[in-house]
């Protein structure tokens, strides 16, 4: 355990409920939780421990979410392992670009796109509310493991803010998956990438495991009441706080690339 307080260590584990709960319900967890964990652990922690523990916590509460989420929505659990591994494999590919490419570049074309997945959700007040018209094509099914799985796989390991959002976007639009049903196919997806960073930080010794493990319980409980939530309130409520967290992702990007 590093050396903080107590009273950061409580931040931390509140931080990991919320962000447990947020990433359940539409994805975009890591957006609260990776900066309180840069900003909690002494100056003097290298970033990639703080990036590591938040995997090691993340993949807890996902895999908690996914399996509330398996247990009482119709998903597809075959498709998606397959765009998971399709996620991973991009994921990957894209960590290994990462060292030569600034990110910088990107991101202003990063809020582009997502002011424009906004506008397209408020414009259009039936995306990812009405219920799945039948079982997946194959042609929808390579089209998922295309761009749900290699592309934003790869946009994961090149830059990573916003993953779980963008899955669950994508997800909606190419398998025609209302947006609870996306959102419970996307945290198996978000299983399978976070077990291969993890497994990166873990043998890089970057994982603070007793904080992780701490924070983790907080994650999963988290995670499961925001499945729960989204269960039970329906693509509607999913939908307010699917335009709530991309605004917030804008946001933390503007950030980032001007004020920081």
């Amino acid at each position: 355990m590093p050396d903080i307080s107590l009273t950061m260590i409580a931040l931390l584990c509140l931080a990991a409920l919320a962000a447990g709960w947020i990433d359940a319900v539409v994805g975009g967890g890591g957006l609260l939780l990776l900066p309180v964990l840069l900003l909690g652990l002494p100056s003097h922690t290298p970033a990639a421990h703080a990036l590591g523990t938040n995997k090691a916590v993340a993949i807890v509460g996902t895999t908690g979410a996914a399996v509330t989420y398996a247990r009482k929505a119709p998903v597809d659990v075959r498709t998606a392992v397959r765009i998971g591994l399709a996620a991973l494999a991009g994921s990957s590919a894209g960590a290994f670009f990462a060292a030569g490419m600034s990110t910088d570049v990107l991101k202003p074309v990063i809020m582009v796109v997502l002011l424009g997945v906004a506008a397209f959700v408020i414009l259009r007040p039936a995306f990812g509310t009405a219920p799945a018209t039948g079982p997946a094509t194959r042609r929808q099914i390579l089209a998922a493991i295309g761009l749900a799985g290699l592309g934003i796989g790869f946009y994961d390991g090149l830059v990573g803010p916003g993953t779980g959002t963008f899955l669950v976007l994508a997800l909606t639009a190419v398998l025609h998956l209302d947006l609870v049903t996306a959102s419970a196919t996307a945290k198996i997806v978000n299983c399978c990438t976070n077990a291969g960073a993890l497994a990166t930080f873990a043998w890089q010794g970057a994982v603070l495991w007793q904080l992780a493990a701490l924070m983790a319980v907080f994650n999963l409980a988290g995670g499961t009441l925001g499945a729960h939530t989204a269960l039970k309130q329906g693509s509607g409520f999913v939908r307010a706080v699917l335009l709530t967290v991309v605004f917030a992702l804008v946001g933390n990007l503007a950030y980032e690339q001007w004020l920081a």
